[in-house]
């Protein structure tokens, strides 16, 4: 996107919260593990092994949403504007990028005034809009906007 020898003039980078570390990650499934471990062993000695299985899937069922959870906090969107525009570049969870290029004398940086928890920033050029800020609160997405309005007032 730029060079060392080009500085810019407006740079974010935005990552989704993470829910756990993996540390966190490993303690909290082994507690539940073991916690698991013997309500199965009381329910197959109660006679009612089935149960057992379901526990297990239980189990099973929270490490997948955990996983999952995590390759989303991976995601991130990264907003430059340097002398050869205005790039958004928006990773996500799988490694995955996508690039988008905008001449910062024709973009609009619009959000809804008031903002609400559903209002995104949308930058606005030639027909083309993108939506930024997923993982931003709404009052982070209104500051985001203004700098960016300001970087771009100052750049043109």
């Amino acid at each position: 996107m730029r060079t060392a020898d080009r500085p810019a003039r407006f740079d974010a980078v935005i990552y989704p919260n993470q829910s756990l570390g993996p540390h966190a990650f490993v303690l909290l499934m082994s507690v539940f593990g073991i916690v698991t471990l013997g309500l199965s062993l009381v329910f197959v000695h109660a006679g009612a092994w089935p149960v057992s299985g379901f526990l297990g899937l239980d189990l099973l069922l929270l490490f997948l949403a955990f996983r999952w959870a995590r390759r989303e906090s991976r995601r991130w969107q990264r907003i430059v504007l340097d002398e050869d525009g205005l790039h958004v570049e928006v990773g996500d969870g799988r490694g995955a990028r996508r690039y988008w290029r905008f001449e910062p004398y024709w973009v609009r940086v619009q959000i809804d005034e008031p903002p609400t928890r559903h209002s995104l920033v949308r930058l606005s050029s030639h027909g083309r809009t993108l939506r930024i800020g997923h993982d931003l609160t709404p009052a982070e997405r209104v500051d985001l906007a203004r700098a960016l309005r300001a970087a771009i007032a100052h750049d043109t």
